[in-house]
């Protein structure tokens, strides 16, 4: 959606439509990161709310085998 806005945007402008093809190759990545950064501040959050609810089992995560599957 922002870059339909974004041709409409260039077209009124003046600009060349063609240039969005380089900033589609550069939007891929900063979403991806912005993504990331998303996902990353959600579980921070999570992790301290259920931290302050008491809601953590502090030993299943300094367990030595945490996180492993049967697999490993």
């Amino acid at each position: 959606m922002g870059l339909i806005t974004l041709s409409m945007v260039f077209a009124s402008v003046g600009l060349p439509v063609e240039a969005i093809a380089l900033i589609m190759g550069i939007d891929r990545i900063l979403d991806m990161s912005r993504t990331a950064v998303n996902i990353t501040g959600d579980a921070v959050c999570t992790t301290i709310v259920a931290s302050q609810e008491n809601a953590v089992r502090r030993e299943v995560f300094n367990a030595p085998g945490a996180g492993l599957t049967a697999e490993n």
